[in-house]
C-alpha cells in the first residue's frame, strides 16, 4: 500500500476478537484514493479498558468496534448516539479532542438496506438469531415500522428477551410459518464455521418467501444466497451489510462522503 505517513497522520484503528481485514482495506483503500492523510490498522487486546484509554491518550480518531466487545465498551465512552443508544450495542467509536462517541453503524446500514432494496413494510418476516447483531437487525425493522415479526432463537432467554423489548414474537424454530422475508443473523453459512454448509431456513420457507436477507458475509454468497437466488427471490447479502457500516464509519472518522464510484472501487478491493 502506497502511504506517506507523517507526524499529522490520523489514526484510525478496529479492535476485534478475531481481527480481519476487510476495515483495514476498505479504509486505507480510500484514505488513499481521496488524498487524506490517515491510516487504519486493525487491533486485538485482552485489555479492553487500556485499549480504549489509548484511543483517548493517543488521540485515536476513531475505533471499529467487534465481537466481543460491542457491549463491554459501553460504559468505557462519553456519550451514545441514538443508534447505539436503541440496542445497547454499539460498533464504531468517535474521539474527538478525547470526548469518545459511539454509534452503531450496523444498524444504520440496516437502516438503509430496507429502504434501497424498498422492502414494503406491511412484509411479513422472521429473524434467526438473538445476539448483538440480531438486536441491531432486528431493531432497525422496528424502528422502519415493520410490526409483523417473528424471532426464531434455539436459545429461549435470549430469544423471548429480543421478542419482548421490539413487540415481537418468539419461537424456538420457524416449523410451519412461512413469512414474506427471511433473515438470517447467525453464523450458519459462515464459511469456517461448523455449519457452512447449513442453510439458515427450509428449502419451503425459502420457496415460499418473497426476499431473503442474510447478514453473513464472509462468503459473500451464502448457502442460503444461493439457494435464494436460484428461486428467483429478492436478495439482501451480508457483504452490503458490512460495506454500508463501513462507509457510515468512514463517514463519521473523515468528514468526507466518497462517491459511489470510489465507494464500490474499495469494496472490490477490500474483497481482495
Amino acid at each position: 500500500m502506497h502511504m506517506n505517513p507523517n507526524k499529522d497522520t490520523q489514526l484510525c484503528m478496529s479492535l476485534s476478537g478475531r481481527p480481519g481485514n476487510f476495515g483495514l482495506r476498505f479504509h486505507n483503500h480510500l484514505y488513499e484514493q481521496l488524498g487524506l492523510n490517515f491510516y487504519y490498522k486493525a487491533f486485538s487486546s485482552q485489555d479492553l479498558p487500556g485499549a480504549v484509554r489509548g484511543i483517548r491518550a493517543l488521540g485515536i480518531r476513531g475505533c471499529g468496534v467487534s465481537m466481543p466487545f460491542k457491549e463491554d465498551c459501553i460504559a468505557l465512552v462519553d456519550e451514545l448516539d441514538a443508534s447505539a443508544r436503541v440496542i445497547a450495542s454499539i460498533n464504531t467509536i468517535v474521539n474527538t479532542d478525547g470526548h469518545l462517541k459511539a454509534y452503531n453503524t450496523d444498524y444504520i446500514a440496516v437502516a438503509q438496506l430496507l429502504a434501497s432494496h424498498r422492502v414494503p413494510r406491511e412484509s411479513s418476516f422472521a429473524l434467526r438469531g438473538s445476539g448483538g447483531m440480531a438486536k441491531a437487525v432486528a431493531s432497525a425493522l422496528r424502528d422502519g415500522g415493520y410490526t409483523q415479526g417473528v424471532i426464531v432463537a434455539r436459545n429461549p432467554l435470549a430469544g423471548r428477551a429480543l421478542a419482548d423489548s421490539l413487540g415481537y414474537s418468539w419461537q424456538a424454530e420457524l416449523g410451519s410459518l412461512r413469512p414474506q422475508m427471511l433473515i438470517n443473523v447467525t453464523p450458519i453459512g459462515m464459511s469456517g464455521g461448523p455449519e457452512a454448509q447449513h442453510l439458515a431456513f427450509e428449502p419451503e420457507a425459502i420457496k415460499a418467501a418473497q426476499r431473503v436477507f442474510d447478514v453473513v458475509a464472509v462468503p459473500a454468497e451464502t448457502p442460503l444466497i444461493i439457494r435464494a437466488r436460484a428461486e428467483g427471490k429478492q436478495v439482501i447479502t451480508g457483504l452490503e451489510v458490512i460495506a454500508l457500516q463501513a462507509l457510515e464509519q468512514f463517514v463519521l472518522y473523515t468528514g468526507v462522503r466518497p462517491s459511489d464510484e470510489q465507494f464500490q472501487k474499495a469494496v472490490a478491493f477490500a474483497r481482495g
